[in-house]
């Protein structure tokens, strides 16, 4: 990344700002006085502005609790974006989400700039398992279950057996859902399938991730490096 948009998504200043400390010889990289702004910073080099350490990583992976009413996209001329709810120094070129959620659909969402890491978790070959609390219209009957677990026909693909508990106390119309392709409205589209319907939906798992309870809606937190280590595991 080159030396001044670096420093600029830091919040050192506007790029012209950063080219300007830049060109003062108030930047060092790895130790080194620079003073070309295009200079190009790799991963883990150290960079200090005024002696001080610049802090903040290229690469960043964050796992969201996405609320509902944003879309889960990079950016759009009309609706907020979950991009919109990284605060500027989080935010990273290449920042995108894994996936998505739909816009009234709420729960844990992982952003990466790491593109292989995405499309390692998205492919379909993975089988990489997603869990959902739902809560239904109605309640959930034995032969939905039944149906919902051995498999359901949606006319462009049948789903693969869903593992379903029915939460107590909740008059059966509370449910996790663990399904391992996560198509287009698909659990949605599985209750109403069974004759249900899902009025409110929340992810809580994606692979070894779990969404962190104390995790409010709209945070985000970066990655511990176990989990991380986790991901990397099951994308191999």
């Amino acid at each position: 990344m080159r030396l001044d948009k670096y420093l600029s998504h830091l919040q050192f200043g506007s790029r012209k700002e950063v080219k300007a400390l830049i060109r003062d010889k108030r930047v060092r990289v790895a130790g080194d006085l620079i003073t070309d702004p295009g200079y190009n910073v790799l991963p883990g080099i150290a960079v200090e502005v005024n002696d001080a350490q610049a802090d903040g990583p290229l690469e960043v992976d964050y796992l969201m609790n996405k609320p509902a009413g944003v879309i889960t996209a990079t950016e759009d001329p009309t609706q907020s974006t979950v991009l919109d709810l990284i605060r500027p120094h989080d935010y990273r070129p290449g920042l995108y989400p894994v996936g998505r959620l739909d816009k009234d659909t709420t729960g844990l969402l992982l952003l990466t700039t790491d593109g292989n890491l995405g499309h390692a978790l998205l492919s379909p070959n993975r089988h990489i398992a997603k869990t959902y609390a739902a809560t239904l219209a109605k309640t959930l009957t034995a032969d939905m279950k039944q149906r919902l677990e051995t498999g359901i026909d949606l006319k462009d693909f049948t789903t693969a057996p869903a593992q379903v508990v029915v939460l107590p106390d909740t008059d059966g119309k509370r449910i996790q859902i663990t399904i391992t392709e996560g198509k287009f409205h698909q659990v949605k589209r599985m209750l109403l399938a069974v004759d249900n319907e899902v009025t409110a939906l929340t992810r809580i798992a994606m692979g070894p991730l779990s969404l962190p309870a104390d995790l409010a809606a709209g945070e985000y937190q970066a990655l511990t490096d176990d989990e991380r280590t986790d991901l990397d595991n099951i994308t191999r």
